[in-house]
Formats: C-alpha cells, structure tokens, sequence
C-alpha cells in the first residue's frame, strides 16, 4: 500500500513539474498541425496594403512609430535629437481614416511640442539646402514659436506661415522665419 501511494505521489509530482516547466518555458505552444496552419495563417485580402497619400510631393516611404527615443536629461537634448531627424523621409507616420491618411511628421510635431528650446535649434537649421528638411523646420518653426512662453514675450507673435508643408513656398517661408527672428530673436533669452 505504501509503495502504491508513492507511486501515485511520483506520478501527481511529474504531471505538475511539466505544467511548471511549460509554464516558465514563455507560453511557447506545440508546432500546429499541417492543417491548423493552413486555417490559423492569415490571408493576403485580410492585410490590406496601407495607403500612404502625403499632402506634399515626398511620399512617405516608410514608418516610425515604433521607433523610440533616447532618454533625454532636458528639453534642449530633445530638441536636439529631433532636429537631427527632420531630414529623414521614414520618421513619418499617418494618421486620419481609411480613406483620407495624412502624413505625420514625427520630428516636426515633437519639436513644436518642445517649444521654446527648440527654436533656436530649428532657426540654426532654417538654411538647409534639402528642400524636405527645410520645410520640416519652417513647420516646425511656426508650431514651436506658439509656446505660451514664448508668445507671452513676443506679445502673442509666432511664425505664421502662409503655406505650410509646401517645399515650393520654402523661399517665402524662410524670409517670414527671418523676419520673425529679427524682430524676437532678443527676447528668447536662452
């Protein structure tokens, strides 16, 4: 009788030692039947192609949401990363429905977010000779000069573009950047 409860212990010990085992081993399942596998795999029809419509002539040639950041000790460092990244045509996403995506312009939108610290970073940039960069720092400039603080200082003037997103308005941009810089360029006191 002894022997026969040992062996069941054993038994019970083994069974729960594999659960234990299968359940450290990170959820991994059995390799599916041939035929699961066909039925389990998605189709093609089922994974539609995204539409990427750009309102510039750049298409957008690929995604970067899943891209993430250094860790930043101020916001100066971030500024300073994102307009490292204005030139780069794949740190873009989308958004807007199915029928309508628009580009969303990563850099741009994280530096006008950014605000203050960021202008004088985007105004040391607004002479590039790349015609997609410049007209991601002109965007960025209109947004970034729209910091509360700043605005309170400049007596609610920001960059205000009259095309934006545009690289044939580039020129006319730059001089309203330029003139904005003169008239407030005193007042960031960084």
């Amino acid at each position: 009788m002894q022997r026969s409860t040992v062996n069941v212990w054993a038994a019970c010990i083994g069974v729960a030692g594999s659960l234990l085992l299968a359940g450290c081993a990170g959820g991994q399942r059995p390799a599916p039947s041939p035929a699961q596998a066909e039925s389990e795999a998605p189709t093609a029809a089922a994974q539609p192609a995204p539409n990427r419509a750009t309102t510039s002539s750049y298409p957008v040639t690929g995604m970067a949401t899943d891209w993430v950041p250094p860790l930043f000790i101020s916001p100066e460092e971030e500024a300073s990363y994102y307009v490292s990244r204005l030139s780069d045509r794949r740190f873009v996403s989308s958004y807007g429905d199915r029928d309508n995506p628009r580009p969303w312009y990563i850099a741009a939108e994280k530096l006008g977010e950014i605000g203050l610290p960021a202008v004088p970073l985007l105004f040391a940039r607004l002479n590039t000779s790349d015609e997609y960069e410049q007209m991601l720092v002109l965007y960025a400039l209109q947004l970034a000069t729209q910091d509360p603080q700043l605005m309170v200082r400049t007596g609610g003037d920001y960059v205000q573009l009259g095309v934006v997103l545009d690289p044939a308005h580039n020129a006319e941009n730059v001089v309203t950047a330029q003139q904005w810089w003169q008239q407030h360029a005193s007042q960031l006191n960084l």
